[in-house]
């Protein structure tokens, strides 16, 4: 992985990232509009399946929040490996960045479970989660809001 992360620091774009600020300043913010999208997106869907928030008719806010968390998790990981590659071997170094992975990892299998299984189905369908779809929304509550935690803590390592 060190080779790897030592190729992507050599990069063309890497290399311009790390001689323009403008340009790394405008890749990190919209790196945190991908983050404030998918977490804008996925806390409320996911607090509303939990049933902590009531009303909203689960078949209108599922799919639309749930396409707005997609698109913010896309911009989140196609920006994310770029502002890595700055300083790759650093970042593999730092525990909360390889914790920020596994986290985004295990959130990425919730998120297929959830959208996978008859629960998600009849919870959009009827308005009630079930055991199974609260559950899943409860884990990936907390694996998301840990994923934003351990992003803000690689700066303090």
């Amino acid at each position: 992985m060190q080779d790897f992360a030592a190729w992507a620091e050599g990069t063309a774009l890497a290399a311009a990232l790390r001689r323009s600020w403008h340009l790394y300043m405008v890749l990190n913010a919209t790196h945190i509009l991908g983050i404030a999208l998918l977490l804008g997106a996925i806390i409320p869907l996911d607090l509303r399946l939990v049933g902590i928030v009531r009303g909203g008719a689960l078949h209108v806010l599922a799919p639309f929040l749930s396409r707005a968390a997609g698109v913010g998790l896309g911009i989140a990981l196609a920006t994310g490996p770029v502002l890595w590659s700055v300083g790759a071997r650093d970042y593999l170094a730092n525990a909360a960045f390889r914790w920020k992975l596994a986290l985004i990892i295990l959130g990425l299998v919730i998120v297929a479970l959830q959208h996978a299984g008859k629960g998600w189905h009849r919870a959009v369908e009827t308005g009630t989660p079930g055991p199974g779809a609260r559950i899943l929304a409860a884990l990936s509550l907390a694996i998301w809001l840990s994923v934003l935690l351990a992003g803000r803590w690689i700066g303090f390592l």
